[in-house]
C-alpha cells in the first residue's frame, strides 16, 4: 500500500501543478481578446467606489486573491458560490481603519442546508470623521461640517449542485450619502465556482456590482463670487462593475495537519486597469495561518500584503481571529480585522 500511495500523490501533484501552470500561461492571451485594456482612460468614469474596497482581514492579506477560496462568511462578498460549499452557519464581523479617520465595517452570515441551498445576508457600511466645509472666498472652513456615508445591503442565494460545482448571487440596495445628497442604486454580484476534481485546483468567476446607474436626490447650496448657488440637478453615476478570475492551488492537501494555498487571480474592472494579484496562505492545524500577497499593476501598492489568523477551539464552534495589514505607497497603512464563527 505505501508503494501505491505515494505515486499517486506524485501524480496528483504534478497534475495539478500542470494545471495550474497551463491556466496562468494562457490567461494573458485570453484575457487580450475577451477583455480589452482601456488602460487609465477608464479611470474616474464610476462611483459607488466602496464597493471595491476588500472588506475582511484574510482576503486584504491574500492581496484579494481568494474569489476561489473564502469558504466563511467573507464569501458573500468575494463570490455568494463559495458560500454553498459550506455547511451549517457561518457568520463574521470585520473592521477595517483606514487612512484619515475612514472606517469600513462589514456583517454577513449565511447558512446552508444539507441539500446544498445557502441563503446569506450582509451589510457592508463605510463612513468618515467629520470634515470641514470650504468655499472659495473661506479655503480655511465655514464652520460648517459634513460627513460622506455608504451602505450596500444584500441578500444571497447559492446552491452546490455537486461537490466540485456551485453557484450564488447577492442583490444589493446600495446608497451613498454626502453633503445632504443621497443616491441609491441596485446591483447583482454572480459567481461560479468549480473544484477540479482531487488535483488540488479550484477556480472560480465573478462579477461584481453589476446593475442600474444612480442619480443623486437633494439640494445643495454653494458660494461663488456671484452669491449662493442651489444646485438640484446632478449627473447619473455608474456602479463599478467588475471581472474577477481566480484558480488557487492546493499542494498539501493530503497533509492531516499542514496546509497551503496558492492563489492567482486577474482583476478587471470597468473604471480602471486591470491587473494580476497573487497570494499565499499557510496553515498548521487550522489553528495557526500565516499570509501574504502581492497585487501588480496598482501604483500605491509597491509592499507585499500580510496578516495571519489564529483559531480559538476552546469556545466551543470553530471560531477564527484573523488580522491582516497593507501599505499604499503615498496614503499610508491600512489595519483590518475579523471574527469568524461556523456552527
Amino acid at each position: 500500500m505505501r508503494c501505491s500511495v505515494r505515486p499517486y500523490r506524485r501524480f496528483r501533484f504534478v497534475q495539478g501543478l500542470c494545471l495550474v501552470l497551463a491556466v496562468a500561461a494562457l490567461a494573458p492571451a485570453a484575457r487580450a481578446q475577451i477583455l480589452p485594456s482601456f488602460g487609465g482612460d477608464r479611470a474616474g468614469t464610476s462611483g459607488f467606489q466602496f464597493l471595491k474596497l476588500p472588506v475582511d482581514a484574510r482576503g486584504s492579506a491574500l492581496s484579494q486573491t481568494v474569489v476561489a477560496n473564502a469558504f466563511d462568511a467573507s464569501a458573500l462578498f468575494w463570490n455568494p458560490a463559495l458560500a454553498a460549499q459550506t455547511s451549517g452557519f457561518q457568520a463574521g464581523l470585520h473592521h477595517t481603519r483606514y487612512f484619515e479617520g475612514i472606517n469600513l465595517d462589514y456583517l454577513a452570515a449565511h447558512y446552508t442546508f444539507p441539500a446544498g441551498l445557502m441563503l446569506g445576508a450582509s451589510l457592508q457600511a463605510l463612513g468618515t470623521d467629520d470634515m470641514a466645509v470650504t468655499t472659495e472666498l473661506e479655503p480655511f472652513g465655514t464652520g460648517q461640517s459634513f460627513r460622506f456615508a455608504s451602505m450596500a445591503l444584500g441578500l444571497s442565494m447559492g446552491q452546490r449542485l455537486t461537490d466540485l460545482f456551485s453557484y450564488g448571487v447577492t442583490a444589493k440596495w446600495v446608497r451613498e450619502s454626502t453633503a445632504g445628497l443621497n443616491t441609491d442604486t441596485g446591483v447583482l454580484d454572480l459567481g461560479i465556482f468549480y473544484r477540479v476534481g482531487e488535483t488540488g485546483v479550484q477556480m472560480a468567476v465573478m462579477v461584481r456590482s453589476f446593475g442600474l446607474d444612480g442619480r443623486p436626490d437633494g439640494t445643495i447650496e454653494r458660494i461663488d463670487l456671484t452669491g449662493v448657488l442651489t444646485e438640484s440637478s446632478f449627473e447619473s453615476v455608474a456602479p463599478p462593475t467588475t471581472f474577477l478570475f481566480g484558480i488557487t492551488y492546493n499542494p498539501l492537501q493530503r497533509d492531516s495537519q499542514q496546509d497551503m494555498l496558492l492563489s492567482l487571480q486577474l482583476i478587471n474592472p470597468s473604471d480602471n486597469i486591470e491587473n494580476w494579484n497573487i497570494g499565499v496562505e499557510y496553515s498548521w492545524n487550522a489553528l495557526l495561518f500565516v499570509r501574504t500577497g502581492y497585487r501588480f499593476g496598482i501604483t500605491e501598492y509597491t509592499a507585499p500584503s500580510a496578516g495571519i489568523g489564529i483559531g480559538i477551539p476552546f469556545l466551543g464552534p470553530e471560531v477564527r481571529f484573523d488580522y491582516g495589514f497593507s501599505r499604499l505607497e503615498r496614503l499610508g497603512s491600512i489595519h483590518q480585522v475579523g471574527l469568524n464563527i461556523a456552527l
